[in-house]
């Protein structure tokens, strides 16, 4: 029997209301709901920063990245001055999109008519033009969007009055300033569209719950529940940390390192990182999800990641990542499976939301941000 119609926001309001030692999952409306992607990209994506990799990817001159952000077309670069920068990315002639993926480029060409702009966004020449009485170079430049560097983090914002990344995330650069995130070098870069929904693999990401099941054929068997803690959220982060087993020598601290102790030195930081940017992070090496909603069923995902420089000069250093990039790609494949197997079962008529285990904390908090976000009534 088909579901009745429950409004997604009031429903996510109504679930977050109790304390977390009774709380449940999140209800389905809010995956599955056209309208409520509608509210996250009005009131989330169009507001927060959202991140586009890493700022070592993007070293020299010319070197770009496109995305798009709640509907708007942008590219950052690198301008000929050295400094990030972001802009939109639609041509102010007939507004084609401009550029596409990641390269470099020297200047902008806009792949309809030709019309070029400088890195800085300005217009440099566009053909047949002359003709024009009211056509003036000078009066064209591409409009200018936010973007700040953090940690070696790439961040764009539409909104003018978003607090800068690193005032919001104030508390993550210090609890993990031994690990020196600024200090890894990305290594690869890829991008999918999986078919569930992003708050589905975010949440997957936030809790190590399903490790020892999801995960039994790669790493399920290298992390203990046990060792798995979960404290309270913060306003614009959740997280959690896992120890790991020492036989996985490229997650634990380099002995070179003598900015962490004791258990610091095999410590893995699962960093979310609202909204959307989901970072593990261990001494040896670093991995990241940025996430994106293509409607309810789809997640566009930039995925990324690399080593500690701390590595960089071992002479097993390329064997050594060789081997964890083939490990994180069977692992991706696991939770392909288990995130596009939940958006599958909770779009059924008779899905509901179970209670939440104590390992998954962050999830509960991920729903209290969404819903302050995203419910008017409780903004108001």
């Amino acid at each position: 029997m088909p579901k009745d119609h429950v409004d997604p926001v009031s429903a996510l309001r109504e679930n977050t209301s109790v304390p977390f030692e009774r709380a449940r999952a999140m209800p389905t409306e809010v995956y599955t709901e056209q309208s409520f992607v509608d509210a996250e990209l009005e009131h989330i994506f169009r507001k927060d920063w959202y991140c586009v990799g890493r700022a070592d990817a993007l070293a020299n001159s010319g070197d770009y990245v496109a995305c798009e952000l709640a509907g708007q077309p942008i590219v950052v670069l690198r301008d000929r001055d050295d400094s990030l920068r972001a802009m939109s990315n639609v041509c102010l002639h007939r507004m084609s999109t401009l550029l596409q993926g990641r390269g470099n480029a020297k200047t902008i060409v806009c792949p309809y008519h030709a019309w070029t702009y400088n890195l800085d966004g300005k217009l440099r020449g566009a053909p047949a033009m002359t003709q024009n009485e009211g056509f003036c170079k000078d009066h064209y430049a591409l409009p200018q969007v936010r973007c700040e560097e953090w940690l070696g983090w790439v961040f764009v914002c539409l909104d003018p009055e978003a607090a800068p990344v690193a005032d919001q995330l104030s508390e993550v650069a210090h609890m993990i300033e031994g690990y020196n995130m600024a200090n890894y070098s990305e290594a690869f870069y890829e991008e999918h569209v999986w078919d569930t929904n992003w708050k589905v693999l975010a949440e997957n990401f936030m809790e190590s719950y399903h490790l020892p099941v999801c995960h039994a054929g790669t790493i399920g068997g290298l992390s203990r529940l046990q060792d798995m803690v979960c404290p309270p959220g913060h306003a614009a982060f959740n997280y959690h940390t896992i120890l790991k087993d020492e036989t996985l020598r490229i997650a634990m601290a380099h002995p070179n390192n003598d900015r962490l102790k004791g258990d610091e030195r095999r410590t893995t930081y699962l960093l979310a990182l609202y909204p959307s940017l989901m970072i593990t992070l261990t001494p040896g090496y670093f991995w990241y999800l940025s996430l994106h909603p293509k409607g309810p069923g789809q997640v566009h995902i930039r995925f990324g990641g690399g080593m500690s420089n701390d590595f960089a000069n071992d002479p097993d250093a390329q064997d050594n990542f060789a081997a964890l990039k083939a490990l994180l790609d069977d692992v991706n494949i696991e939770d392909r499976g288990c995130t596009e197997k939940v958006f599958n079962g909770l779009c059924s008529d008779v899905a509901k939301p179970g209670h939440l285990s104590h390992l998954e904390r962050p999830n509960y908090d991920f729903a209290q941000y969404l819903v302050k976000k995203i419910d008017a009534e409780g903004a108001a």
